[in-house]
């Protein structure tokens, strides 16, 4: 599978129903897809992807893969209980999704052999590649990673445990042991502040939750990151991107709530967040539009 550039995570819209507005969407995955994206990551972290039934999981997989049509790759979040990420594996890649992204098992901790044949029942489930991925309880070592990336279907691994040196340790380890083509990507929240780092040790691609509601900002922050453009990087750091984080680290869940309003203030009703996640107050409603004009008047 070949990724590239600003991945996109859109959000899950809900209707005044309660229930996946379809629609809205489409509309959603269409206006990130006029700014180019290199795939679309849906019903995953910034979809909500825990708070969704097994039919909605699927609703929200076929619609954005109808309305991506192709022209970049489709990865559907699954995970939590085993029999349910078998279902929701098998269900994604009958609604046409090119590969997964394998959240970590809930609460149940087991050892490595565990989690290796965890991963192995769901690679075989689906039929397609397999992305993992690294945050919560499930923090690999080198030698862990290496044996995930030996599991057939398994192509990629997310981090959203923010080690760097782990991280640079496993890239060297399953590169050495798996083969160069191997992917991975930073999928730390506003992953653009810590982009820099995880370039420093061989991981271009990241995950981007700004594209969602911003990509004007998220595509200009990728091409001066590529074009070496160092004064741009920071100017966008220093401007949008740190003070998003750290208004981010000011509520439990803000790495998806603050998302999700920002979609709303750009004028596409994709409904509240569900429980147990909330939706940001006045005063912070007010600091996000302010970060997001700074964001914009802090473009080239």
């Amino acid at each position: 599978m070949k990724l590239e550039g600003v991945l996109f995570f859109p959000v899950t819209p809900f209707g005044n129903d309660g229930g996946v507005a379809a629609d809205v969407l489409a509309e959603h995955v269409r206006r990130g897809m006029a700014h180019g994206p290199g795939g679309v990551f849906v019903a995953c972290g910034t979809g909500e992807f825990p708070s969704l039934s097994e039919d909605e999981h699927e609703l929200a997989v076929r619609t954005a893969v109808g309305e991506v049509a192709g022209r970049v790759p489709v990865i559907a979040g699954a995970g939590g209980p085993l029999g349910t990420a078998v279902r929701q594996a098998a269900r994604a890649a009958a609604a046409g999704a090119d590969g997964l992204l394998l959240m970590p098992p809930y609460l149940a901790q087991g050892p490595a052999n565990g989690l290796r044949a965890y991963v192995t029942r769901i690679a075989e489930a689906a039929g397609i590649p397999v992305i993992l991925y690294q945050r919560g309880g499930i923090a690999l070592d080198p030698a862990e990673a290496v044996a995930l990336a030996r599991i057939p279907g398994v192509v990629g691994l997310k981090d959203g445990v923010g080690d760097i040196d782990r991280t640079a340790r496993i890239v060297n380890a399953v590169r050495r042991e798996a083969g160069p083509d191997f992917t991975f990507f930073n999928g730390l929240p506003t992953a653009e502040l810590t982009a820099p780092a995880y370039r420093g040790i061989g991981v271009d691609l990241y995950s981007s939750a700004a594209f969602c509601f911003v990509p004007e900002v998220a595509t200009a922050f990728r091409a001066a990151l590529d074009a070496g453009d160092d004064a741009g990087v920071r100017r966008l750091i220093s401007r949008f991107y740190a003070p998003l984080v750290e208004l981010r680290a000011k509520v439990p869940g803000y790495a998806v709530s603050l998302v999700k309003a920002a979609v709303r203030m750009e004028g596409l009703d994709v409904g509240s967040v569900r429980p147990p996640l909330t939706d940001p107050g006045p005063d912070h409603l007010r600091e996000l539009a302010d970060i997001v004009k700074a964001g914009r008047e802090a473009l080239p």
